[in-house]
């Protein structure tokens, strides 16, 4: 083969990027989980002995961490006074889980993802599906600590204003089903800002469903939110004004079933809020690093998951606005179309 060696040393190169970027993920994570990004946020420069003080760890331990994200960016090192200080602008992304770019969970997501590596190999040989309460509990816990801040601050301040005449129904008080509602982030935050209407969350995974009933106990929400197993096909409640679709319609076996449901489900004027992962409508318009991110988490999670249903459609975490539109113009809703949007979401408006 004539190769051109220069190419070869910038793909390596390439590659040790990912691999040093995955070896890092695991310090970012413990970064998370004992405190020391949070310590650090605001604090100015620390030494490595100041940041294992605050945080009750071994300084030898935490001095190696700290290089580790100096290495990366991170943080950055004052050579003459041999300390370390975390960025402003860094915080949001690494320290402030209220904030909707908070992403150290999708770490959790990531390291289930290793932990279920043969299982999912196994797939790719067999063809077979892999239900979503087959991962390891790291993706159910990392998945709501990544979508709530995002939901926290676009849900009711930008998408439901985005859909026609929604928010005005939402205030006077209508009866709203969150079908997929996993942990319930989602049907917290809506239940919350619109006392005055009813919220149905629905999961088929019954785990999920005990730990949303806590998440709401915990929120003080007891009279205006509940929460059912049932699978997106088989609830039986009816005069919805909203139902809505979080991250979840592309997971499912039959989505075109699940929004036909909810078509029966809904009043004459009623609305589906589908909230799913920005894409592009082919490959060639997800060449970026957050489809790159999407397409791994559906190769693992969203297909197979898919396929382990019935019907097993697949459409997959990248299936785009096309796509999604023709499969609610399969369930029989006539109107489509994009309501808003975020750099990490694509937010879909479907009425009768």
């Amino acid at each position: 083969m004539n190769m051109d060696m220069n190419k070869v040393e910038a793909f390596a190169g390439q590659v040790v990027t990912d691999i040093a970027a995955t070896f890092s993920g695991v310090m970012t994570n413990i970064g998370h989980k004992l405190g020391l990004y949070k310590a650090m946020a605001g604090a100015g420069p620390v030494s490595s002995q100041q940041l294992a003080d605050m945080t009750g760890t071994h300084e030898r331990y935490v001095r190696e961490w700290l290089n580790n994200q100096v290495a990366g960016g991170y943080v950055t090192h004052d050579a003459a006074n041999n300390t370390y200080t975390m960025p402003d602008e860094h915080i949001p992304v690494l320290a402030d889980d209220d904030s909707p770019v908070f992403l150290v969970p999708a770490l959790d997501v990531a390291s289930s993802l290793w932990l279920d590596e043969e299982k999912i190999s196994e797939v790719f040989r067999s063809g077979q599906g892999m239900a979503w309460s087959d991962h390891h509990h790291h993706l159910f816990c990392g998945s709501e600590s990544l979508f709530r801040p995002g939901y926290k601050a676009h849900l009711t301040t930008s998408w439901i204003r985005a859909l026609d005449g929604v928010e005005e129904k939402l205030r006077k008080g209508v009866r709203v089903a969150d079908v997929g509602c996993g942990h319930g982030a989602s049907s917290i935050v809506m239940a919350q800002e619109y006392p005055n209407s009813t919220f149905y969350g629905f999961d088929s995974h019954p785990e999920s469903i005990e730990i949303a009933r806590q998440r709401a106990s915990d929120a003080g929400l007891n009279g205006n939110i509940h929460f059912s197993v049932a699978k997106a096909k088989d609830y039986n409640e009816r005069d919805f004004d909203l139902i809505c679709f979080m991250d979840c319609l592309h997971d499912m076996g039959d989505p075109v079933g699940a929004a036909r449901h909810a078509r029966q489900a809904l009043n004459e004027d009623g609305t589906v809020l589908l909230v799913e992962p920005a894409a592009g409508d082919g490959i060639h318009e997800n060449i970026n690093p957050v489809s790159r991110l999407y397409y791994a988490a559906s190769t693992a999670v969203c297909t197979p998951c898919s396929i382990s249903q019935e019907v097993g459609l697949a459409l997959g975490a990248q299936a785009g606005e096309k796509r999604l539109s023709e499969v609610l113009e399969e369930a029989g809703f006539s109107n489509t179309r994009r309501a808003t949007e975020t750099p990490f979401n694509i937010i879909l408006e479907a009425r009768c």
